[in-house]
Formats: C-alpha cells, sequence, structure tokens
C-alpha cells in the first residue's frame, strides 16, 4: 500500500451575524435562480424564520416553492419523498431551513434530482452503497441551520437511516457542499434545553474525534485525486479548527443551556458548530460516530425530552455522545498527548496528568457534561441492554468510512467491549 502524500482543504463559503437570514433573497436574485425549493420541517415551518426566509424571497420576486415535511433523523425514504419533490417541481436552487437533518436532505434532494443514479445506493458510501463519485458540480444550496451542533452547513456529508439496515449510513462529496452556510444566532434562541445540550454535544464529538484521527498520511493514496475521501485523517489545517471548536464550546455551552436567551453565547455555539464542522469535514470523525448509526437506527420507544416527534427519537447529538466516554478511554493510550490536549480544550486541568491518564481524563470530562446537562447514563438510560450488543456491533461494522479513523483499531471483540462500557457511566 502506498502511503497518503496529501490532504485537501474543502469548506462551504459562510457568513455570519444577527438578522442575515434576511439576505438569502438577494443572494440567489444574484445567482440568477429562477426556482427556489425551501426545505425545512413541520416545526420550522410555523416559527417566525420561515417567514423571514418567505418574505425575502418574495421581496425579490424569486419564485420559491416550500417542502416542509423533513423527517427529524431522516430515512431513505424521507430523503426519496424530498428528491421526487425536487424532480416533480424541476427546481433549480435550494434553500435549506434547519437542523442537520434538513440540511442532509436538501444535500441529497440536491444530488438525485441533478445526476438521478441507476440505483438509489449508487452514491451511498461503501460498503453499504457503492460509493460512486458525483460526477460534477450541483445546483446552488443555501443552508441556515437553525441548531448548533451539525455543522451540516459547512460539509460535504449527509447522513441518513438506511430503514433496512435499522442503521445509519451516508453519502460524502466535497461536491456536496452548500454554496454558501448563513449562520444566524437568532434562528437559534428557539432551541429549548436538551435539543441546545444534544446538539452541543455533537460539536464536542465533532471535533475530540476530528483531533484524534488517525493522521492523513496514514491512509492509502488514492489512485487517481478524484477518489481522496472527505474523511482524510488528522492533518494541521483541521486540527485548528478541530480545537478552536473545543475551546469555544467549553466557553458558552453552559450559559447557551442554561441562559438561553444569550445571544452572545447562542452565537458562539453556533461558530463552534461551524469550527468543528470544517475540522471533521477534512478530517473526519471515528468510533463514536460509527457506534452511534445502529443506536439511532435501533431505537425502541425513546424520545429525547424537548424533541416534537411522532416516532421513537434518539437524537445524533445523543447517540453519538453516549459512545464516546467508553471510545476515549480505549484510544487515549493510541494517541495520549492528542487525548490530553482535547481535554485540557474542553476545561479540564491537565496539569500532573500522565500520558497513561489521557482517555481517563478526556471520558471524566465529556461525563462531567452528561450530569450538567441531564444527558442520559448510558445506553441502558435510552433502552438498550448487553443482550442488543451483537446487533450493535454488527450495525458497526461496515461504517467503514469512519471506524478506520479511529487512532486504535476495533474488531467484533473490541467493539462489544466498548458498548458494553457505555450501557452505564455512573
Amino acid at each position: 500500500m502506498q502511503q497518503e502524500i496529501g490532504f485537501e482543504m474543502a469548506a462551504s463559503a459562510i457568513r455570519f451575524g444577527e438578522g442575515i437570514t434576511a439576505e438569502v433573497g438577494m443572494d440567489v436574485t444574484d445567482l440568477g435562480v429562477r426556482k427556489v425549493m425551501l426545505v425545512t420541517d413541520p416545526h420550522i415551518a410555523a416559527l417566525p424564520m420561515t417567514t423571514t426566509v418567505k418574505k425575502t424571497l418574495e421581496d425579490e420576486g424569486v419564485e420559491y416553492l416550500v417542502y416542509d415535511q423533513v423527517r427529524v433523523e431522516p430515512t431513505d425514504s424521507s430523503f426519496k419523498q424530498a428528491i421526487d419533490f425536487a424532480v416533480a417541481n424541476r427546481v433549480d436552487s435550494f434553500i435549506a431551513l434547519g437542523g442537520g437533518s434538513v440540511i442532509d436532505t436538501a444535500k441529497a434532494a440536491n444530488l438525485y434530482s441533478t445526476y438521478p443514479p441507476d440505483d438509489f445506493l449508487d452514491y451511498v458510501n461503501a460498503p453499504i452503497g457503492r460509493g460512486k463519485p458525483v460526477p460534477g458540480p450541483l445546483k446552488p444550496l443555501f443552508a441556515i441551520p437553525t441548531t448548533a451542533g451539525t455543522g451540516s452547513e459547512t460539509t460535504g456529508v449527509a447522513i441518513f437511516d438506511l430503514e433496512a439496515m435499522h442503521a445509519k449510513t451516508g453519502i460524502a462529496s466535497r461536491l456536496l457542499k452548500p454554496t454558501l452556510g448563513i449562520i444566524d444566532p437568532l434562528n437559534t434562541v428557539s432551541m429549548p434545553p436538551m435539543i441546545t445540550a444534544s446538539t452541543a454535544l455533537d460539536i464536542l464529538t465533532h471535533a475530540v474525534e476530528s483531533y484524534t484521527a488517525i493522521p492523513f498520511t496514514e491512509r492509502p493514496r488514492p489512485e487517481r485525486p478524484i477518489y481522496r475521501p472527505a474523511y482524510q485523517g488528522s492533518n494541521p489545517i483541521s486540527d485548528m479548527w478541530a480545537i478552536k471548536a473545543m475551546e469555544i464550546m467549553a466557553a458558552h455551552f453552559a450559559t447557551a443551556v442554561e441562559q438561553p436567551h444569550d445571544l452572545h453565547a447562542r452565537g458562539m455555539m453556533a461558530l463552534a458548530a461551524a469550527f468543528a464542522g470544517v475540522g471533521f469535514g477534512n478530517a473526519g470523525v471515528s468510533l463514536p460516530h460509527g457506534m452511534s448509526y445502529p443506536v439511532s437506527g435501533m431505537v425502541r420507544d425513546y424520545i429525547a425530552p424537548d424533541y416534537q416527534s411522532d416516532h421513537p427519537l434518539i437524537p445524533h447529538g445523543i447517540s453519538v455522545a453516549l459512545n464516546a466516554p467508553a471510545v476515549f478511554r480505549f484510544t487515549g493510550p493510541a494517541a495520549p498527548r492528542r487525548h490530553l490536549e482535547a481535554a485540557a480544550a474542553l476545561g479540564a486541568d491537565i496539569s500532573g496528568a500522565k500520558e497513561a491518564d489521557a482517555g481517563e481524563l478526556l471520558a471524566d470530562t465529556m461525563i462531567g457534561y452528561f450530569k450538567r446537562f441531564h444527558i442520559p447514563n448510558g445506553l441502558k438510560a435510552v433502552g438498550f441492554s448487553e443482550t442488543d450488543i451483537p446487533r450493535l456491533v454488527e450495525g458497526t461494522l461496515p461504517q467503514h468510512r469512519v471506524t478506520k479513523l479511529s487512532p486504535r483499531p476495533a474488531g467484533p471483540e473490541e467493539l462489544a467491549a466498548l458498548f458494553r462500557d457505555a450501557m452505564q457511566y455512573w
């Protein structure tokens, strides 16, 4: 195997500021598009921010169609419904107004309506799908996040539940990146405490996973540049974004949850999400995310507090976070210095800490967030037991795109032990 010799840095253009949502109509007009698909979910559709987007489009005389049936934690079926809407209405651009589920759905609608494949799995990451490259440029997509966590406004990744497998997978290509991410703190003020905390934990895990991922030089070099994956391993540029995201989050997490109308804290958390998105969008995530996909897909009857859902739901940030302390204990010995640096960025006192303590210290730091913000105490608290471990392992093993970035390899036996450790933390 020839080792990788380079990495690429790719991220969406970003605009930040209070009230800038009202500018998107001008952005659309300036690109000369004629028919916009406004993608959102039923809850966001009823909020003032949607009225703002509609008004700016109407003021600019832009024709738009509202698609407000996005499913929180989307599935292949919900993706296909949005794709069918885009195709039937021959839209030439997209505005995604919502959290990661909305933005990812818009990415999929853009891709599949622009380059219809022979089979839905053609673009889906291997080995679950065929992992075919996106053929070329996509239509304009403006992403306006209403949560602070996923960073989807910066990345070329779209995640969904593949219903036949009861596990998450995704589509990854630099060409999926939004044309512009419009980050407006005013859009996040309505998030209730558990949604704020859940999405913030997604920032945390994105940043730590990308910072502790294997170096890009340890990956195989692709035969052609087009096959270089979006998730390349840690590199000097993504490292900067990841560490800064952790520092910002540690400084403002508590205020955003406990003083929800503090616009400064809300804005800083939104920036942290974008920073982490730039970091993991290029370096990648690893075991906590790989393990989270079957956790989300196998949910039985749990619905997280504050989430208005008509179906069982373990939010993505929670499903990832619940695995993370167990993983950090496991991976700490493989990259102790990076685990210590991550713990320090998240607020831990590492003075006098030994490298042998790195994984435990980082795990304890995260568990401290769990306790403060009433995050479920491990997988048992969201309905799992040790009898589920074989299926959880089975659902994790195909997630090569992320699991192979772990600084410490994890096969079936290691994954089983990790899920066992994640059942309960205190």
